[in-house]
């Protein structure tokens, strides 16, 4: 549902590597690789990661639309290496025919996209689905969402995000820290919790979990601050900012739910008490409170955007589920690959970076501008911050 800029994820899990394509960035943003590497390293983290986090030292090259650290307005190209492809290629990731027959894959794991993928393409081998539907996709999208990050720090929009629940374990909402401050105290949380108790208990949780060869899934929040009122429209359904917003957040590997502000708790109170009233402040018109989460008839409306994620358990299992091979129909048990046994906290990374398209997107939709200082310019005519 992006107009204004598009991007293009291409690769595999094991292949090459993956590449990624931004269109219609505008001109004269202050980028470097540097930038992009400190939202990579922070995706990898996480308690419960698997062993491939112990491989894979991703850095996204930037192979064109940048000149002397500014962007130029034409197609931004970025390349990150597998690591991985060294152990694969031979065998299982050739891109030419195998001098021997490689053997199948034909057990799918349930909640995975292998057994639709395959029905979907006439596959008889799952791995020709699994490799693209990995998550191992998203370490692209985080490149280019911090590409997108780039350009609105430069407006003043910050983006942070924390985890908010894992398993059965919840965090207190409340948190007494500055919102610009919010993300270095989530980094230094294994899980990404502002809540320290929670956050133990969390750990213990995934451990038990990794332990009994199965994995969990929980909530995360993301949000963002210093945005103006007025982005999306209420004009057509697709161009409400909560459906994008939705959109771009379901399309991450294993999320099932997405909520605004007080989210689901919205449904057993009265109007009374989930409306924000309007109120003057300093002489702005403004929200008493936040229960609507930024967001107002499709629109931002000057308030911190709040969207809560809800992630399920990864589906590839240590102790795999019951299966059917897809050649033989015998019943077996589902195929294993090597896994997370909890990816909240980097996920949460990634909704980061789908927040930051969406964002940039919008920013473009409403003001316009080829560069940098048109954006500028155009929203101080406009007036409306």
């Amino acid at each position: 549902m992006l107009q204004h800029i598009k991007f293009l994820t291409a690769g595999e899990s094991h292949g090459k590597g993956l590449s990624g394509i931004l269109e219609g960035f505008p001109a004269g943003v202050p980028l470097s690789e540097g930038l992009i590497a400190k939202d990579l390293a922070r995706r990898q983290m996480g308690h419960g990661r698997g062993g491939r986090m112990s491989i894979e030292m991703d850095h996204a090259e930037i192979l064109s639309g940048l000149r002397h650290g500014y962007t130029l307005g034409s197609p931004i190209a970025l390349w990150i290496q597998n690591r991985d492809w060294e152990n694969w290629k031979q065998e299982k990731m050739s891109h030419d025919a195998p001098l021997t027959p490689v053997p199948e894959v034909t057990l799918p794991r349930p909640g995975h996209a292998d057994l639709a993928g395959t029905q979907k393409f006439g596959f008889s081998d799952i791995r020709n689905v699994l490799e693209r539907s990995s998550a191992r996709e998203t370490a692209m999208r985080v490149a280019l969402g911090a590409v997108c990050r780039a350009f609105l720090k430069e407006l003043g929009v910050e983006i942070v995000s924390h985890v908010i629940q894992i398993g059965p374990i919840k965090a207190q909402r409340k948190s007494d820290h500055a919102f610009k401050s919010l993300n270095t105290v989530a980094d230094a949380s294994d899980v990404r919790c502002l809540d320290e108790n929670a956050a133990q208990a969390m750990i213990k949780h995934i451990d038990v979990t990794r332990k009994a060869g199965d994995s969990v899934g929980g909530v995360f929040e993301v949000l963002a601050s210093g945005l103006p009122p007025g982005l999306g429209s209420y004009t057509h359904w697709d161009r409400k900012l909560d459906a994008r917003l939705a959109a771009a957040m379901l399309s991450i590997n294993a999320m099932k739910a997405v909520s605004f502000g007080d989210g689901h708790d919205v449904a057993e109170a009265s109007g009374s008490q989930v409306h924000d009233e309007i109120i003057t402040e300093n002489g702005n018109i403004r929200r008493a409170t936040n229960h609507a989460g930024g967001l107002e008839g499709g629109m931002s409306n000057g308030e911190p955007i709040q969207v809560q994620v809800t992630m399920k358990p990864i589906p590839t299992l240590a102790k795999p589920l019951r299966s059917v091979d897809i050649k033989t129909r015998k019943v077996g048990m589902a195929h294993k690959e090597r896994t997370d046994a909890c990816a909240v906290p980097a996920a949460s990374v990634i909704g980061e970076a789908m927040l930051a398209l969406v964002l940039t997107d919008a920013i473009l939709e409403k003001f316009g501008g080829d560069s940098l200082d048109q954006v500028k310019a155009h929203i101080a005519a406009t007036g409306v911050r």
